[in-house]
């Protein structure tokens, strides 16, 4: 497995453990009345904008949190898309409750949310194309097909996704189902798809066009005989689709509202292009360069130095990093993947990047029982959790900043990406 490959595995895998986290949100116990609504988009996630290259996102407590499962997210953001079939303009789906997650590449979207039927992936022997994704607590499982995408005003013309849970692959290989417990439906993914805007082009890379034991395994042919790991071109990969949009394909912005305890909702904007139009320039931003191979950052917490070990994920509801002793912070007796404070703790951490710029961020860590304990919340600053060997910086990091995150390769006014700036 080549580094770059472990780099968009560590992203994926984290995703899997948001979503996880997501699910159990409503576990705390007794709930109180404290939270206010400052969101201004609808529960579905989606939203209208003047620019083309602006896309409306609500971070709030999902689809699933009502009847019959009454599992509610939080600090998940969400958008919507539309999915087509390629060369149509009328047999098409829109899709709300996309996770938007810039730690993953390539949208992902349930088979249940589909009403349409789109084209299918081949490959050896005129076989169907089907991935297993895996997750830090389970997998998706589905085909690869391909679409013609809108998000907000941009479009990704032939697309390749995966479409996640069909039953037309229901027989799963123990080589994919032995990474847990299937995430192919609504009540165990938590969402109607992932809208993977990282910092890579494709959600694998080097690592499945190479035959062999040094496969990653995330491609599989599916034959009336079984499933097998087959090698995967880069160009038929799960994209990233913002690397194929004609313009604004350089990287995106994240923008959200500063949020102080807990909310109902926020709404905020996900923002296509760096440096390509007036309301995509750098600005002040300071750029943080990141590994080539890794695709990470350099985080200083502590007396620890996760050195290109950290990394910004939307895709993380809380800030997850391993606490020592010495600040006092102890896991919930319950959540035990939060921390639970007797009170809230004052934190800072400082981020490095492969170019020397450093700065320092401050960041509170609340008790998780308390900030979750409202069935209503769907968003929380303060949430945080133990995480050993690497420092994700979930959403909560992106609350009150614009944070870009620059893809692999593409030119942008701060150089060439990956990056990430804020």
């Amino acid at each position: 497995m080549t580094l770059v490959m472990s780099a968009r595995m560590q992203r994926l895998l984290f995703l899997g453990l948001a979503g996880a986290l997501a699910a159990t949100a409503g576990c705390g116990g007794s709930r109180s009345s404290t939270s206010i609504s400052i969101s201004s988009g609808g529960g579905g996630g989606g939203g209208s904008s003047s620019s083309s290259n602006v896309l409306a996102i609500t971070v709030n407590t999902g689809p699933d949190a009502g009847p019959p499962n009454n599992s509610p997210s939080i600090n998940t953001a969400f958008a919507s898309v539309t999915v087509c079939v390629p060369g149509s303009t009328s047999n098409c789906d829109s899709i709300n409750d996309v996770l938007v997650d810039t730690g993953s590449s390539g949208l992902r979207i349930l088979a249940s949310a589909l009403t349409i039927s789109l084209p299918q992936q081949t490959g050896a022997g005129g076989n169907p194309v089907v991935e297993c994704l895996p997750f830090v607590d389970g997998f998706t499982w589905g085909p690869v097909q391909n679409a013609d995408v809108t998000i907000a005003g941009e479009h990704a013309q032939n697309l390749p996704i995966q479409v996640i849970g069909s039953s037309k692959f229901p027989s799963i290989p123990g080589s994919c189902s032995s990474n847990g417990p299937a995430e192919n439906d609504l009540k165990t993914l938590g969402a109607n798809g992932i809208l993977g805007v990282g910092l890579f082009a494709q959600d694998c890379g080097g690592g499945c066009t190479i035959s062999g034991a040094s496969n990653a395994g995330f491609y599989y042919t599916c034959a009336s005989s079984g499933c097998s790991i087959t090698t995967e071109a880069l160009a038929s990969q799960v994209q990233n689709p913002v690397a194929l949009f004609a313009a604004d394909n350089n990287g995106v912005i994240v923008e959200l509202p500063a949020v102080i305890g807990t909310e109902t909702s926020v709404s905020g904007s996900l923002i296509f292009g760096i440096g390509t139009q007036s309301n995509n320039g750098l600005g002040s931003a300071a750029v943080y360069t990141l590994d080539p191979s890794s695709g990470n950052l350099t985080t200083r917490f502590n007396n620890t130095t996760y050195q290109n070990a950290a990394f910004l994920d939307t895709g993380s509801n809380a800030i997850y990093f391993l606490d020592s002793t010495t600040t006092g912070i102890s896991a919930c007796k319950d959540l035990t993947f939060w921390y639970c404070p007797n009170s809230a703790q004052n934190l800072s951490a400082t981020n490095q990047g492969a170019n020397g710029a450093s700065g320092t961020f401050d960041f509170a860590v609340g008790n998780a029982d308390t900030l979750v304990s409202n069935a209503t919340v769907g968003v929380a600053n303060g949430l945080a959790g133990p995480n050993p060997g690497t420092f994700d910086w979930g959403l909560p990091f992106f609350f009150g900043r614009k944070v870009f995150t620059a893809i692999e390769g593409r030119n942008t006014p701060g150089g060439d990406g990956p990056y990430v700036a804020y």
